[in-house]
């Protein structure tokens, strides 16, 4: 291949690199007191830069900077600014479509300025394609933290067709990855409808019940906790399954990454050993998430969650749809001790409401919730693969058409 995205370029269209097509500048490491005759000045950062070509400047920092800091460190219209390190936004690249006058940036940015009668949209998009293609990730250091270097980046490989060409591919795409963005904003607002609905159908399920409220302890036949004190410890290659915060979701739980404890770790926990139908409830993290035990994890250990026996008056489903329904996440989350994260712990849970309702009448709203819900999570489920699919569609699009592969002309 003689570029990481094309095998043929079309005729008239030469092979070159960013260099050739813009000056690239890094910006200015954060400066925050004045050296003397400096200014205040928002600048640029690579939290402005997010995915899919999108620039957030509702967020703006300032710092000091020189009046000939400033001139060249400037950002006007048909620059692209380059996140420069990072974890997760090295690389990301975005057009600048208006003047920003008295801005700078920072080292977390670099600038290309378009040489000419370059398009700087052309470039953007060609960036953006490059990284969602895996090449600017191999391509950076990754060593201990990847960084795109204006070196490097100034040296990634690139198609260079005809100024007139760029324009066309630039307003083409412009035009069709717009369309694009307005049909995946309809079907997110549109999951967001869904999921206010899903938590409108549970929530109104229990406040019909009329019946009274008692403490969960008094409902349950036991409340207790899973291995607090040095789990690992215990861990082994090959043992007895023991069930962590990690494999709890909301209504369901995963067998991935599930730990084993040794045999004699085993013994020792017994309160922590579960039967199939107890309900267990996260502790740390996602606070009050709830699910129940499957028959396979009959036997099973549990490793710092909660861990509810519902007994004889207890639906294990419906003390479960209760646990995860918006009125008791509100009532666990006042429960919830931790400045940074939420941590729910055993006397939260026992005090924790739970409606008194009658078991017939439980099993009534399991029955009811399970149809209603699964109809809705369906629908949930097929519109965000709608949106995947939208949003792969899009990213196929950039790539074909910044590489030649489709006549924007001819789709005009």
């Amino acid at each position: 291949m003689t570029g990481p995205l094309w095998g043929a370029l079309p005729d008239g269209w030469l092979a070159g690199q960013v260099k050739n097509a813009a000056t690239v500048t890094l910006g200015k490491m954060l400066q925050s007191k004045d050296s003397g005759s400096d200014v205040r000045a928002p600048y640029m950062r690579a939290a402005n830069v997010q995915p899919d070509g999108v620039l957030a400047l509702h967020d703006v920092n300032e710092m000091w900077f020189g009046d000939a800091e400033l001139e060249q460190l400037s950002i006007r219209a048909g620059d692209v600014v380059v996140v420069e390190g990072g974890q997760g936004g090295f690389g990301r690249a975005a057009y600048v479509d208006e003047d920003l006058p008295g801005w700078g940036f920072q080292n977390s940015i670099n600038r290309l300025r378009p040489i000419g009668d370059f398009d700087g949209r052309f470039i953007a998009y060609y960036l953006i394609a490059l990284r969602g293609s895996g090449f600017i990730r191999a391509y950076s250091n990754v060593v201990s933290m990847p960084h795109l270097t204006a070196e490097k980046l100034a040296r990634i490989p690139m198609p260079l067709p005809h100024p007139e060409e760029q324009r066309a591919v630039a307003d083409y795409l412009d035009r069709e990855t717009a369309r694009i963005d307005t049909l995946i904003e309809e079907q997110q607002r549109l999951v967001e409808m869904l999921r206010e609905r899903r938590d409108g159908v549970v929530t109104k399920a229990f406040l019909n019940s009329t019946s009274e409220e008692r403490a969960l302890k008094f409902a349950v036949d036991d409340v207790t906790v899973g291995i607090v004190v040095q789990p690992s410890r215990w861990y082994v290659d090959a043992g007895v399954p023991a069930l962590r915060g990690v494999n709890v979701k909301r209504g369901s739980i995963s067998l991935a990454d599930l730990v084993n404890i040794s045999e004699e770790g085993h013994a020792a926990h017994r309160k922590s050993q579960l039967r199939s139908g107890d309900v267990v409830v996260v502790r740390t993290g996602q606070a009050g998430a709830a699910a129940k035990i499957p028959d396979e994890l009959d036997g099973a250990n549990a490793i710092d969650i909660l861990i509810v026996r519902p007994g004889e008056g207890i639906d294990p489903d419906f003390l479960v749809w209760y646990l995860n329904s918006p009125l008791a996440a509100s009532r666990i989350e006042h429960g919830s001790v931790g400045a940074l994260q939420g941590h729910f712990n055993v006397s939260a849970l026992r005090e924790l409401p739970l409606p008194n309702t009658p078991l017939a009448e439980q099993q009534r709203i399991v029955t009811y919730l399970d149809e209603q819900i699964a109809k809705i999570d369906t629908t949930i489920a097929e519109t965000e693969r709608f949106i995947e699919l939208a949003r792969e569609r899009r990213a196929a699009l950039i790539t074909a058409a910044v590489t030649g592969q489709i006549e924007v002309r001819e789709m005009a």
